[in-house]
Formats: structure tokens, sequence, C-alpha cells
């Protein structure tokens, strides 16, 4: 009986843990002139909040219910805006990759903006733990006068909480086009050990904390000035370092920090000093 009790937990401890999948899509129409919900969709570990908006662009909130990610989990977002409409789309918590025992986590993202529409990317942090593993993939095709305003921030570890980060794999690739032309490509990649591999004054000059953004919009060269104004009242209140730079339609903005919490506070103050608006409620739960 002994015998028979102990090949039963071997044997379970082979058993493949459960992975999480997750997949949602959102989409808008103009309807009589105003931004319209036209398509919701949610499956496994993604949900979508809608909240009442009163004033300003109607606002989409993704949930992992899962609270985190680890090695073979997959979140697939897909956001679709009709021309003529604008609409905020945004997390409700900071995104966890946790320890991976095997495999790698996967974010797939796919966004898609009509011809005279305003899509706005603003997700919450992402932070990577000890040993964690994961991919994003931020797709996004544009037609005609559409605009992005796209933004993805990395955390790694908190200092705060004693965390001490010896290795990590991850990766973010973007890509952008417009009317099928490619606008605007990056790819971030971190294998190893954090400190080394961000420590050169080319990568994060040391800084464990980083974000992108992306303004691709006709009149991207024209917004520059706003947005270097913007970075000079961030840096002169906060510890971050950020530069801006316009070229072709496509503005791009970089910010390092000693932590999260002097990135999300620089994002904050940028955001709401480029975008003349408030962010959704949810940052500042």
């Amino acid at each position: 009986m002994y015998h028979s009790v102990r090949q039963t937990e071997i044997d379970a401890t082979n058993v493949p843990l459960q992975r999480v999948f997750g997949a949602a899509r959102v989409g808008f129409r103009n309807r009589g002139g105003a931004t319209r919900l036209a398509d919701l969709y949610q499956s496994g570990s993604a949900k979508v909040r809608l909240p009442r908006i009163y004033t300003g662009a109607p606002t989409a909130v993704l949930i992992n219910t899962a609270g985190g990610l680890t090695g073979g989990d997959r979140l697939n977002y897909d956001i679709v805006l009709s021309g003529g409409t604008h609409a905020i789309v945004t997390t409700q918590a900071a995104e966890r990759a946790y320890r991976s025992p095997a495999g790698t986590a996967r974010i797939d993202v796919g966004l898609t903006a009509g011809n005279g529409s305003t899509l706005e990317w603003l997700p919450q942090e992402t932070i990577l733990f000890d040993r964690s593993a994961l991919r994003r993939r931020i797709t996004a095709d544009l037609t005609g006068s559409a605009r992005l305003l796209a933004m993805e921030s990395v955390v790694i570890g908190r200092p705060a909480m004693g965390e001490i980060i010896e290795y990590l794999e991850f990766g973010d690739r973007w890509r952008v086009r417009r009317d099928g032309k490619l606008v605007f490509a990056d790819d971030v990649r971190v294998l190893g050990d954090p400190a080394e591999a961000l420590s050169g004054k080319a990568a994060a000059d040391g800084h464990t904390a980083f974000a992108g953004l992306v303004d691709c919009s006709m009149d991207a060269v024209d917004r520059l000035p706003r947005a270097r104004a913007a970075l000079d009242a961030v840096k002169a209140a906060r510890p971050v370092t950020a530069a801006a730079s316009a070229r072709d339609g496509v503005l791009t903005v970089r910010f390092v920090a000693s932590d999260g919490r002097n990135l999300r506070d620089g994002l904050m103050a940028f955001l709401h000093h480029y975008r003349a608006a408030e962010l959704p409620r949810v940052w500042r739960c």
C-alpha cells in the first residue's frame, strides 16, 4: 500500500502544469459622430472592462485575472478602431512576469487604426522578476491619417523590496505600418544578467527601469517642441533621464530611471503634459 501511494505521488510530479491562455478583442466605430463600442470578445484569463466615461475618449481596461505570467503562458490582445474614432486602452494594474521553470511567456498585441482615428495604447508597467522569461510583440497597422500613441514601460525587480535580479530573458518587438509601409521598428532584448546588459551608455546606463513611447502621426515633427517641453518639466522635478526625437511622421521618446516609482511618476507627468488630458483613473489606483 505504501509503495502504491508513493508511486502515485511520483507520477503526479510529471503532470504538465496548467498554463494560462487569455485572448481579448475590442473594437470601436464612429456612430453619429461619437466613438461607440462595436466589438467585444474575451476568453480565458483576459478580461475587458469599459468604465463609464463622461468626458474624453472611451477607455478599455484590460485585466489578466491570472495575476501574472510564467513560462508557457499566452496573452493575445487585439484592438481595432474604425475611421474617425478615438479610444484609450490601458491595463488595470502592472503586468508581472514571474520565475519561469520552463518555456517562455508570450504577449501578442495587435493594434489597428482606421483613417482619421486616434488610438492610445497606454498600459501600466511590466515588472520582470528573477529568472523570468517573456517575449512581447506589438504589431500596429495604420490607415491614412490615423494616429497611434503607444507606450510600454519595464521595471526589472523592485529594489525597495530587496529583490536581486541575477538572470532573465526579455524580448520586446515593435512593428508599425502605415498603409502597408513600415514606419517604425524597434527591438529590445535582455538575456542574462540585466545589470551587465544595461550597464552601457548606449543601453540604460545602469538603470533598471525604462520606457519607450512612440507617436505615429502626420504632424509628429510639429509635436516635438511640446514633447521636449514636457520632458524639461519632468526632469526638473524627478530623477528621470529622457530624450525625444522626430522625423517622417514618427516621434519617439525614451525614458530611464533608477526604479519603478521614479519611472512611473515621470511617465504620468509627461503624459499629462504632452496629451493635455488626465490619464485613465486606474493609473492612480
